[in-house]
C-alpha cells in the first residue's frame, strides 16, 4: 500500500468518525426522556420557538450550541447568513449551525473520497475541484431555495388575499382572518401559510401587529408583500375599508401572476431555440442528407451508381 493511499484512507477514516460521533451524540441528546418531556413541555407547537416576555425566543440544542464555535465571528455576516437561511425558509439557529458545518465537513470529505479513489498524487486537481464545489454547495442551494419560495410566496399572494377579504367581509378581525388564512392555505401554499402561522405567532406572543406585518415583510423579501404591508399600515394608520383594500390589492396581485405567466409563456419560443439547434436539426441533417452522402461518396469513390 503506498503511503498517499493509505493516507487518503486515514483522512477518510478519521472524517466519517467526526461525522458519526458527531450525528450520534445530537441523537442520544435529543432523544432522552428528559429532552422530550421539556420539549413537549416547552414547544407544544414543535417549531422549537417559545414566547418569553412578549418575544419569541427558540430554545438551542445542546449540541448545536457546542457546534455554534464555527459560526461567523462577525455580527454583520451573522446577520446576513440569518436573513439569507430565513428567506431560504429555515428561520431557525440550528440552521446557521447545520449550514457554517456543511461548509467546512462537505469540502473535506469531497476531498478525502476523491484521494481515496484516485490516490492522492492523480486525485489532487479533481479533489480540489470537488472540495470548492462542496464548499459552494450549500449557498447555491440556499439560493434556489429562496427563489423558489419567493415564487411560490407569490404565485400564492392572491389566494390569501381572496381568502382575507371573505374573513374580513364575514365579520371577523384581521387577526382571526390571519390566522384562519393560514390553516386553510396549508395544502395549496405551504410556504405562505407558515408565514401568515408565524406573524399569528408573534401576535398572539404580544408583538404589536404593525411589526408583526413589517417583519413579514423582512423575511419574505418579496415586492408584492412589501406593497400588502404598506398597504395594511396605510389602511390602519387612516382607518379606511380593510375589505376594499384587500379586494383591490387582490386584484393587482391576480393581474400580475397573469402577465408574468404571460410572459414566460412569451419567452419559450426563444428558450427552445438551443435545444433545436444542438439536439433536433443534427438528427434530422442526418435523416435527411445522410442518404445523399452516401450515394455521393459510392458514386466518386466506390465507382458505383
Amino acid at each position: 500500500m503506498t503511503p498517499d493511499l493509505l493516507l487518503a484512507i486515514v483522512g477518510v477514516f478519521i472524517t466519517i468518525g467526526i461525522v458519526a460521533g458527531t450525528t450520534t451524540s445530537w441523537a442520544l441528546a435529543r432523544n432522552a426522556p428528559e429532552k422530550r418531556r421539556l420539549r413537549a413541555i416547552a414547544q407544544p407547537s414543535g417549531s422549537g420557538l417559545v414566547a418569553e416576555e412578549g418575544r419569541l425566543v427558540e430554545t438551542p440544542d445542546p449540541v448545536l450550541a457546542r457546534l455554534s464555535r464555527l459560526l461567523p465571528k462577525s455580527p454583520k455576516e451573522m446577520s446576513r447568513l440569518q436573513r439569507s437561511l430565513t428567506r431560504a425558509g429555515y428561520p431557525l439557529f440550528g440552521a446557521v449551525v447545520i449550514y457554517s458545518v456543511a461548509e467546512i465537513v462537505l469540502p473535506l470529505l469531497l476531498f478525502f473520497i476523491t484521494a481515496m479513489l484516485l490516490g492522492f498524487s492523480a486525485g489532487l486537481v479533481p479533489g480540489l475541484v470537488l472540495a470548492t464545489l462542496g464548499y459552494v454547495a450549500p449557498s447555491f442551494y440556499v439560493s434556489y431555495r429562496s427563489r423558489e419560495r419567493d415564487r411560490a410566496i407569490r404565485n400564492g399572494l392572491p389566494d390569501a388575499l381572496d381568502l382575507l377579504t371573505v374573513c374580513v367581509e364575514a365579520g371577523s378581525g384581521i387577526d382571526q382572518a390571519i390566522a384562519k388564512a393560514s390553516e386553510e392555505l396549508q395544502m395549496s401554499h405551504p410556504e405562505l401559510a407558515a408565514e401568515l402561522a408565524m406573524v399569528t405567532t408573534e401576535m398572539r406572543a404580544g408583538k404589536p401587529r404593525m411589526q408583526a406585518f413589517k417583519n413579514f415583510a423582512n423575511r419574505t423579501g418579496v415586492d408584492d408583500v412589501r406593497s400588502l404591508v404598506s398597504m395594511l399600515v396605510q389602511t390602519d394608520r387612516f382607518g379606511t375599508s380593510i375589505a376594499d383594500a384587500l379586494r383591490v390589492h387582490a386584484d393587482t396581485s391576480r393581474t400580475k401572476r397573469r402577465q408574468m405567466a404571460e410572459e414566460r409563456a412569451g419567452k419559450v419560443g426563444v428558450k427552445l431555440v438551443f435545444p433545436l439547434a444542438l439536439c433536433l436539426f443534427p438528427a434530422l441533417y442526418v435523416v435527411c442528407f445522410g442518404p445523399v452522402v452516401v450515394k455521393i461518396y459510392r458514386a466518386f469513390f466506390e465507382g458505383q451508381p
